[in-house]
């Protein structure tokens, strides 16, 4: 197992540690819970490592890499995908309001809508939770 695929897999048990189901995008069902992470999904600005869906909309992106890996120099890619969702694909807003970095060990979520980068690491993705999603995306406005 490389240290990519291990990482995928600690992430992979963090989300549904937090109420995610995680789901390959050639088994998608948005209506499987809440709360649902898709791997490899492709955007106009390349392929999210997972995007998260709260009742069935996209609200963020989560990038994964190796143990290791400086997650602040992440931000940029990761950004690329806040703002490359597509039409077809229903969300809440463009950007995306929840822009993530993960090792599988080490979590930096940052708010995707802000032009400053407010960045908290967070040692678990509790954070994540679909129903805090819901909560904070409502409390900035977009419903």
């Amino acid at each position: 197992m490389t240290p990519e695929q291990r990482a995928r897999q600690n992430i992979d048990g963090l989300l549904e540690a937090a109420g995610w189901v995680v789901q390959n995008l050639s088994a998608l069902d948005l209506s499987a819970r809440r709360g649902v992470a898709v791997r490899e999904f492709p955007l106009s600005t390349g392929t999210a490592d997972y995007l998260l869906f709260v009742d069935r909309k996209a609200v963020g992106v989560l990038e994964a890499k190796p143990e290791g890996t400086t997650l602040s120099g992440v931000a940029e890619q990761s950004s690329t995908y806040e703002a490359g969702i597509s039409d077809h694909v229903p969300h809440v807003r463009e950007p995306l309001p929840f822009v993530y970095e993960s090792t599988g060990v080490e979590t930096y979520c940052r708010g995707g809508r802000d032009s400053e980068v407010l960045a908290a690491k967070i040692s678990e993705d509790r954070e994540a939770a679909p129903d805090q999603c819901r909560a904070l995306w409502e409390e900035a406005g977009a419903q």
